[in-house]
C-alpha cells in the first residue's frame, strides 16, 4: 500500500505541473520479470533520427540528440508518465520538434560505472518509432537488461581484481579495484627473469579491459624498444565519469588504494621489479592528467610518466578559462559576452560551452564536466559534489575554485618544488600536447611548461605542431614513448 500511495503521489506532481498547451505523454512501465521490489535510479528517454545504433549509446559529444531524464524510485508494476516538463536536453519533452524518431526508455540503476549505456543491469526498453508532433500518446515497456562480459584471460592477457580496504571503508560497501595485465611473449621462456613495469590509465570513458586487448597474445607492447615490459592498464572508471586517481571527496582514496593496494599486489603476483626506476606511468587525456597526478604525489613509487594530452593541469587555463580570475567569469560567455567553445576541429569551434554544459547536466553524472567536480570539488550534506559553476548562466563559483586549488598541478610543483620535488621529478616527467587540442588544453599545457622552466627543470614537455587531441597518438609519438622507456630503465639497469 505504501508503494502504490508514493506512485500516485509522484504521477500527480508530474501531472500537476504540465503547462496546458503540452500534451505528450510517454508512458514507461518495467516487466515484473525484472524488478521483484524498489529500486532507485535515473530513468531516461532518448530520442534519434538515425536508424540503426540504439539511442541509448547517446548522447554524441560532437552531435547530440534530445535526450530527457528523472530521478525516481522504480517499483515492481509502477508506471511512470513522462510529460511535456520532464527536462533534458537541449529543454523538455514538449519543445521536441516535430519528425519522426526512434524513442528508446533506460533505467540507470548500475552507479559503479559512468556510462548508463554499459551499465550492468541497467534496464531498457525496444526502440519505437514515432511520427512526432507533440501530442503524442505512446508506452515504452523496460523488458531488456545490460548483460556484464566476462573477462576473457589468456596465458599472456589476465585480470587483477582485488578487495580494496581503503575504497571499501570510505563508501561503506565492498569495492573491489580491477586491472588488466599483458605479459610480455617471453615472460614464460624462463621463470626467474624480472620486467620493468608500465602502468597505463585509460581516458575518459574508457575501461581497462578494452585497453588490455590492443595487444595480441604475447606481442611486445613496446615496439622495436629493446626492452620487454610488463603492462598493467588501470581503468579510472566509477559513478561520475573519471576518478583519475585522485584523492577526493567524493570518489575516495583512489591514489592511496592504487599505491598501497594494487601496486603491492601486482608485484606479488607477477616478476616485476620492485625499483622505483623500473615502475613507468603513461596515460591519454583524463588517463594523461591521472598519470601526471600520480608521478607529482608519489614520486617515491612511480620513477617517469609519459603523459599525452592531459586534462587541464593548471587552472590559469581551465581550457582558456582563468578560474583563479579577480572578475566574475562564466563558462558560458567571455567578457565580450561571446560563447565560448569548448570543442574544435582544427580552428573551428564545433562545440559550446553553453551547449555541452546543459547534456552534461541533463545526463545528471558519468558527464566529463560533472566529473571534474567530482574530483576536485567538496560534497554537500547529501554526498554530492558542489557545483564549480552555475548551469543557468555559466557563473563560476569563487568558493568551489578555492577548494579545487589542491588539484591545481602547476600550483602543487611550484609548493612542492624546493621541499624535495625538484629532485625526485628529475628526469621523470614528459608530456606531449599538441597545439590544436581538440578541447584546448594545450593553453595549461604552455603554462605549466613555463613554470618547469623557470624552476630550472629537466621536464620533457613536447608541443607537437599540428596534432589535436585524437591525431597526437601517432606511430612516431607512441615509438618514441616506447624508445624513451625503454632507455630510461636501460641506464638504470647498466648502473646497477
Amino acid at each position: 500500500m505504501r508503494i502504490i500511495t508514493w506512485i500516485c503521489v509522484v504521477l500527480v506532481c508530474v501531472a500537476s505541473m504540465v503547462p496546458l498547451q503540452a500534451t505528450p505523454k510517454v508512458t514507461v512501465s518495467v516487466d515484473q520479470t525484472l524488478l521483484s521490489q524498489p529500486l532507485s535510479g535515473r530513468l531516461y528517454l532518448f530520442t534519434s533520427k538515425r536508424e540503426g545504433s540504439p539511442p541509448f549509446t547517446g548522447p554524441n559529444w560532437f552531435s547530440p540528440e534530445p535526450f530527457y531524464a528523472v530521478d525516481l524510485t522504480l517499483a515492481p508494476k509502477m508506471t511512470v508518465a513522462l510529460t511535456g516538463v520532464i527536462k533534458g536536453f537541449p529543454k523538455t519533452l514538449g519543445d521536441l520538434p516535430a519528425g519522426t524518431y526512434f524513442f528508446q526508455a533506460l533505467f540507470d540503476h548500475d552507479f559503479y560505472r559512468s556510462n548508463h549505456a554499459k551499465g550492468v543491469g541497467n534496464f531498457y526498453s525496444e526502440v519505437v518509432k514515432i511520427d512526432w508532433d507533440g501530442d503524442n500518446e505512446f508506452e515504452l515497456r523496460l523488458s531488456s537488461v545490460i548483460a556484464g562480459k566476462e573477462f576473457s584471460s589468456t596465458k599472456y592477457h589476465q585480470q587483477v581484481r582485488m578487495l580494496s580496504p581503503r575504497l571499501s571503508a570510505f563508501f561503506n560497501r565492498d569495492v573491489v579495484q580491477k586491472a588488466t595485465v599483458v605479459l610480455p611473449k617471453s615472460y614464460y621462456e624462463t621463470t626467474d627473469k624480472r620486467y620493468p613495469i608500465i602502468y597505463e590509465i585509460s581516458g575518459f570513458g574508457g575501461a581497462h579491459e578494452t585497453m588490455g586487448r590492443r595487444h595480441m597474445q604475447g606481442s611486445n607492447p613496446t615496439g622495436d624498444a629493446e626492452v620487454d615490459f610488463i603492462r598493467v592498464y588501470l581503468d579510472g572508471q566509477c559513478k561520475w565519469g573519471h576518478h583519475v586517481y585522485a584523492d577526493s571527496a567524493t570518489n575516495g582514496p583512489r591514489g592511496a588504494a592504487l599505491v598501497e593496494e594494487l601496486v603491492p599486489e601486482v608485484a606479488r603476483r607477477y616478476r616485476t621489479i620492485n625499483a622505483v626506476e623500473a615502475r613507468f606511468l603513461t596515460g591519454h587525456s583524463s588517463g594523461g592528467w591521472s598519470s601526471f597526478w600520480l608521478q607529482v604525489n608519489y614520486p617515491e613509487t612511480f620513477g617517469g610518466v609519459w603523459s599525452t594530452a592531459p586534462d587541464p593541469v593548471d587552472f590559469r587555463d581551465y581550457q582558456e578559462v582563468n578560474l583563479y580570475s579577480a572578475k566574475p567569469l562564466s563558462l558560458y560567455h567571455n567578457p565580450a559576452g561571446e560563447r565560448r567553445p569548448l570543442a574544435r576541429r582544427g580552428e573551428t569551434p564545433m562545440i559550446w560551452y553553453v551547449d555541452f554544459g546543459k547534456m552534461d547536466d541533463a545526463l545528471g553524472r558519468g558527464g566529463q564536466l560533472r566529473s571534474f567536480e567530482a574530483v576536485f570539488s567538496p560534497v554537500d550534506q547529501q554526498g554530492n559534489p558542489i557545483l564549480m559553476w552555475r548551469r543557468d548562466n555559466g557563473q563560476v563559483i569563487p568558493s568551489t575554485v578555492k577548494y579545487w586549488r589542491q588539484y591545481d598541478i602547476n600550483l602543487l610543483i611550484k609548493r612542492r618544488w624546493d621541499a624535495g620535488l625538484k629532485q625526485q621529478l628529475s628526469g621523470r616527467l614528459h608530456v606531449f600536447m599538441g597545439t590544436l587540442d581538440t578541447f584546448y588544453l594545450n593553453g595549461a599545457c604552455d603554462q605549466i611548461k613555463a613554470t618547469l622552466q623557470d624552476l630550472g627543470s629537466d621536464a620533457e614537455i613536447v608541443m607537437v605542431a599540428g596534432k589535436d587531441h585524437f591525431t597526437l597518438m601517432s606511430p612516431d609519438v607512441r615509438q618514441r614513448i616506447a624508445n624513451e622507456m625503454a632507455a630510461q630503465f636501460l641506464a638504470y639497469y647498466q648502473e646497477k
